[in-house]
């Protein structure tokens, strides 16, 4: 074997290295992705069946060795049910590393359908919101459909407006509870339902709000719009990254930069107002 070496009777290439460096980072992320959660207990149960497999089948234990055969030939399938929330997140985390939305192939593709919307409603609307202390939320699609999500509330199709955005999330209007989605510029759908964040590092000081808003930017592109029904802060976020206690001019910068590849113009040093930014990773 080329680039081989001996470790006592063991004859070990740089190949065999490699595979086990590899297996070794694939471990390490599963366990990542199931710290935390109950799933880690299942598979280190599943791990301890089927280590008892080997051993009974080693052993020459028969009839022990068929029952466990049964359970584990199917036991490909059964990892897919018990795993599918943390085998769909890693998955979902392996496409955004390499999504094609995110390389420039197609710039015109944003501008064409982004370009027209007039941000200003939602600046206004969210300002009054968070005056008031009534809470927002606010998705607006980019390269991802959300008509899965819009398809949980209730259509409307209409042009944007403050006054409309302010009806919808009225405390006493019966669609102020859930998302609002944008799409093309129109209001898409109101009190729609987003996928809560499962992440274990979001903050606690954070709402269902702003984890509805930080779930649905784990898996999709979107860009969500919140305001605090508690604190009044307007937060926006995009990418499981909050950037909370947003004033006005810093809302209308970030959603110019966002939603239009706008860079937002330098700021005054950050002060104790200044919007703050974590990430939820």
């Amino acid at each position: 074997m080329i680039g081989s070496f001996s470790v006592g009777f063991l004859r070990i290439g740089w190949v065999d290295v490699i595979d086990v460096l590899l297996v070794t980072v694939l471990f390490y992320q599963l366990y990542k992705l199931l710290t935390g959660s109950v799933a880690l207990k299942i598979f280190l149960g599943f791990m301890s069946i089927y280590l008892l497999y080997l051993v009974v089948k080693a052993t020459g234990m028969e009839l022990l060795t068929s029952i466990l055969g049964q359970f584990m030939s199917v036991g490909v399938l059964a990892g897919i049910i018990l795993f599918q929330q943390e085998i769909r997140r890693f998955l979902l985390t392996i496409g955004k590393a390499t999504a094609l939305d995110r390389v420039r192939v197609f710039p015109w593709r944003r501008e064409a359908t982004s370009e027209r919307m007039n941000i200003t409603p939602f600046v206004e609307a969210a300002k009054s919101l968070a005056g008031k202390q009534t809470g927002a939320l606010i998705a607006f699609a980019m390269a991802s459909d959300l008509k899965f999500f819009a398809d949980s509330g209730d259509l409307i199709d209409a042009t944007v407006s403050k006054r409309l955005l302010m009806s919808i999330f009225n405390k006493t209007s019966p669609l102020h509870d859930g998302a609002v989605i944008i799409t093309r510029g129109r209001i898409q759908a109101a009190r729609c339902i987003l996928p809560v964040s499962e992440n274990p590092d979001v903050p606690a000081s954070m709402g269902l709000r702003h984890r509805a808003a930080i779930g649905l930017t784990e898996v999709t592109d979107a860009i969500v719009l919140v305001v605090s029904e508690e604190t009044g802060q307007i937060s926006l976020v995009r990418g499981g990254e909050v950037f909370r206690n947003l004033a006005s001019a810093d809302l209308r910068a970030r959603l110019n930069d966002f939603l239009f590849d706008v860079a937002p113009k330098p700021t005054a040093p950050a002060s104790a107002g200044s919007a703050t930014a974590e990430v939820a990773a």
